[in-house]
């Protein structure tokens, strides 16, 4: 592990200066909204926008990579991300705030394809698994940091947001000072949406779940915690002790995955979240004891429901289709966390802050009602299934190229499918697909080179 981490410390260090710049942001702009008096749907509104830019970026980030190489195009989004965050101090009007935040979203998205495709270049196949927790480490360490700061400077001035700029300037600090040669740029990987709806349909519907859910709490989660009357350093400390729970539970949720049923562990986990958002939702003021414990315990069972969702996915699923669903689960992710704050935002508007746990419970019965593991005939189950249980980083913190790091997925088919150009007519074809005749997961029966320099290892001495 300490050689992984002298390895891979500069990539590391990047991604925590982009997470704790990244928590910062959307925690400070829902609590000066807040201070202004600003209805909850402009809040919902800017974080909805912030993951349409993720997923916009999913799309603009393999060209720019492609057409000016990774370092250039790691700096340029650093750059124009750190402008962006400036912008919101230099002009009030809201709407000019949303296009910041699809600017932010989307340049952070690139920067996360550069850092995830330079990972994979440089970890070793047989220690993938290792580089990637690092990763996730690095990824909830600074959401968790990005909250703290705001218990040493509870101060809503223009100095939070220097701060956040701060973060993205340090963040191009080990790219831009790299003697490597970087990698060679990764092609996207074919969309197939009407296969994986066929046949894993149920994790689909439990990521778009999670996406409702967790794009929600980031966004609105400070908001409720204020109108609670809790103070900026509280706030701060209340989503830190969020965000630490999603980290720390998922060592004990591989060990649930890996021995359990996970369709059945996917409905039991949105029954407990349902009931653990029930005293938030039906208490208007909430004891601060209880307000903390509550929410320490919504996190610790909504941050399941994404990697249970992938590993369940993954077992039905073929090897070399995991690279393509890695992408359709992430697109789905940020469809849900773009409409998800919106809806939030709107019954908060009518109805009271408390609609935000009422959100939550209210879906996690509906993924109650939708998961069931009768249903699943494992007629596509693949050989070695359950496949070992992997610990993801948050969606908000992983793009497309995650499947390049993700030790299920095998690391000769991330070559041929996202190092070679993309034939459209290799995509999927329904006519060609043969009809199934039971649904994996569901009751019913259907079925460049690179601009600056060649390709070579890059960034750090993992390899001789």
């Amino acid at each position: 592990m300490r050689q992984i981490l002298k390895s891979f410390r500069g990539l590391y260090f990047a991604s925590l200066m982009m997470l704790i710049g990244s928590g910062l942001l959307s925690t400070y702009l829902a609590l000066r909204l807040a201070a202004d008096k600003v209805d909850s749907l402009w809040v919902g509104a800017l974080m909805a926008a912030n993951y349409f830019g993720l997923v916009l970026g999913g799309k603009i980030g393999h060209r720019l990579i492609a057409r000016v190489g990774h370092i250039r195009a790691y700096s340029a989004c650093a750059g124009i991300v750190g402008a962006a965050v400036l912008g919101h101090g230099l002009v009030d009007w809201l709407p000019a705030w949303l296009f910041l935040r699809v600017i932010v979203g989307l340049g952070m998205m690139c920067q996360y394809m550069v850092i995830e495709s330079w990972l994979n270049e440089q970890a070793e196949a047989n220690k993938r698994g290792v580089v990637f927790s690092g990763y996730m480490i690095a990824s909830y360490l600074g959401l968790v940091l990005g909250q703290l700061i705001l218990v040493m400077h509870p101060g809503l001035g223009l100095e939070l947001l220097m701060l956040v700029a701060l973060c993205f300037a340090l963040c191009l600090v080990p790219v831009a000072l790299t003697r490597r040669i970087h990698p060679a740029p990764l092609h996207p990987a074919p969309m197939e949406p009407r296969f994986f709806i066929k046949r894993v349909p149920q994790s689909l519907s439990t990521v778009l779940g999670s996406g409702l859910i967790v794009g929600s709490f980031y966004g609105l989660a400070p908001l409720y915690a204020s109108q609670q009357g809790l103070s900026t350093e509280q706030v701060g400390l209340f989503m830190g002790s969020c965000i630490f729970a999603g980290l720390v539970v998922q060592w004990p949720l591989g060990w649930l995955s890996d021995r359990y049923d996970r369709a059945l562990l996917i409905r039991c986990f949105a029954f407990s979240l349902a009931l653990a958002a029930l005293p938030l939702a039906i208490m208007q003021q909430v004891p601060l004891e209880v307000l903390f414990i509550a929410g320490f315990f919504c996190s610790l069972v909504q941050f399941c429901l994404y990697p249970l969702a992938v590993a369940f996915s993954n077992d039905h699923v073929e090897a070399d289709r995991r690279v393509s669903l890695t992408a359709m689960l992430l697109v789905t992710y940020g469809v849900g966390a773009s409409v998800g704050p919106l809806v939030a935002g709107v019954l908060m508007k009518l109805f009271g802050s408390q609609m935000l746990y009422a959100f939550f419970s209210f879906f996690a019965l509906v993924l109650v009602w939708r998961i069931r593991p009768k249903a699943v005939t494992n007629l596509h189950q693949v050989d070695d299934a359950p496949l070992h249980h992997v610990a993801m980083p948050d969606s908000m913190s992983s793009s497309p190229l995650v499947a390049c790091l993700d030790p299920r997925v095998d690391e000769q088919v991330v070559q041929e499918q996202m190092q070679n150009p993309v034939n459209p007519e290799d995509d999927f074809n329904p006519e060609a697909e043969p009809a199934s005749a039971v649904e994996t997961e569901a009751e019913t029966e259907t079925e460049s080179e690179d601009p600056d320099t060649g390709r070579e290892q890059s960034f750090t001495e993992a390899r001789p």
